[in-house]
């Protein structure tokens, strides 16, 4: 594979930068039609590279590329996930380069979607490409890449419902996580699932003259960031009740296998530029982002933010909450508790909203399948050191899903890294995870 890299880098360049031109931006309804560009992009890389098929295929949003290959009837079959939909740029002016104008330098692929996804869903494309044209392909091969994950996959679970015939295999094969580090590669085996909510608070039926009422009548922000305050407690603790009724303890044994992953707190802090670390009181940090549920502000507003000052109490404050879950916790329960919390606590002079935005379940997997097993061995190969297992901290509540419906097991072989400093400006992805990742996909079809 690395002399096949090498004598085609240069293209492998160009066509990845053929979807990372396209600013398929799910959030924003502006980009429909560069969503169904990059759909059709990606059918014809996967007839370039061999797919016997491959297809664009309508749903209730975004449309779903569907690709196969079929080596034997009697062969495992590897599906591969990925997402072609990414996040919004802004703020655009805290961009060194266009985002929407890739760039390889300082030894890295520079612009929105370089990891997420479009870049680790490529090393897929090419690895098949690889096998396909050396004649080592072994297995049937499926591709699914979808146009919603950024937006919590709404359409996807109809689809793969109403297709579960097309879409059986052996194993969901996923690149679209992140490593430890680049000299600790590590494989998860399980990830958050995730509740995110907007809270909408509602105090007098206008915006009114602040010296005339200031004192006098509500804010709903000061109302808001005092309930806010309350739902996170001096340990840490979320305040919600039930919250934590259906968490899974990790037992001592779990955990210090999780330990085995190394974890420098001091570096952690500068990467940051943090003086402490805050979470849960009785848990490390690589605990608090993986085995332990959290609730978060993602955003809040209200009244007057322009320039200048205007002497405003406002009418409504809003705020966007998200919460990430563990196994058991059910999303659809959580947004039901929280409604309920905050609304509980909501004093009589205002009145409360929430809308649900996006939800999905965590999922774990067995470290002691063939395929993680398989996993584990090429990226041993390439990397030098075995994979550590471990848990990712975010979400992709659409694999839980899958899982459900398909009865086949997500294995989440990500190469990405923290550096990557994806959902934010200056998205890259190091060249060495390009390539070592297309490697050790590649030499995954050798092992499993």
């Amino acid at each position: 594979m690395k002399q096949y890299i090498e004598k085609n880098k240069e293209r492998f360049f160009e066509e990845l930068f053929s979807l990372m031109r396209i600013p398929s931006i799910s959030a924003k309804k502006e980009h429909k039609d560069d969503m169904l560009k990059c759909a059709n992009r990606l059918k014809e890389l996967l007839l370039e590279a061999g797919a016997d098929e491959a297809g664009v295929y309508p749903t209730d949003g975004n449309p779903v590329v569907f690709g196969k290959k079929t080596v034997s009837p009697t062969a495992k079959t590897v599906m591969v996930y990925g997402h072609y939909d990414v996040q919004p740029a802004e703020p655009l002016e805290k961009w060194k380069s266009d985002p929407f104008k890739p760039e390889v330098h300082d030894g890295a692929i520079w612009g929105r979607g370089a990891n997420d996804d479009k870049g680790q869903l490529f090393m897929h494309i090419k690895a098949f490409e690889y096998l396909v044209k050396s004649n080592k392909l072994k297995h049937n091969v499926k591709f699914i890449f979808e146009g919603e994950e950024e937006i919590g996959s709404p359409s996807l679970p109809a689809w793969v419902e109403k297709n579960k015939e097309l879409l059986k295999a052996d194993v969901i094969l996923v690149s679209d996580t992140t490593m430890i580090s680049e000299k600790v590669p590590s494989i998860n085996c399980g990830m958050r699932g995730l509740a995110y909510l907007e809270v909408t608070v509602t105090g007098p039926n206008k915006d009114l003259h602040s010296g005339h009422y200031g004192g006098a009548v509500a804010n709903p922000i000061n109302v808001l960031c005092d309930m806010i305050s309350s739902l996170i407690d001096k340990d840490g603790k979320v305040m919600v009740k039930g919250f934590y009724d259906d968490v899974v303890e990790l037992s001592e044994a779990d955990r210090a296998q999780l330990a085995r992953a190394p974890f420098n707190l001091d570096e952690y802090k500068k990467f940051l530029d943090i003086e402490e670390v805050k979470g849960e009181k009785g848990y490390t940090t690589l605990e608090r982002t993986g085995i332990r549920p959290c609730l978060d502000v993602c955003g809040i507003w209200g009244g007057y933010t322009g320039e200048g000052a205007k002497t405003v109490l406002p009418s409504t404050a809003h705020a966007k909450i998200s919460m990430r879950l563990v196994p058991n916790q059910d999303s659809a329960k959580i947004t039901k508790l929280f409604t309920e919390h905050i609304k509980a606590i909501a004093p009589k002079y205002v009145k409360v909203k929430v809308d649900a935005k996006e939800g999905g379940n965590g999922f774990l997997i067995p470290i002691t399948s063939d395929s993680f097993k398989a996993a584990s061995k090429a990226m041993t190969e390439v990397f030098g050191i075995e994979p550590v297992p471990s848990r990712g901290g975010g979400s992709i509540a659409v694999l839980a899903d899958m899982q459900r419906i398909l009865k086949t097991d997500p294995l989440l072989m990500g190469f990405g890294l923290e550096r990557d400093t994806i959902h934010s400006p200056n998205e890259s992805y190091l060249l060495k995870q390009f390539f070592g990742g297309m490697e050790s996909i590649a030499l995954f079809y050798e092992f499993y």
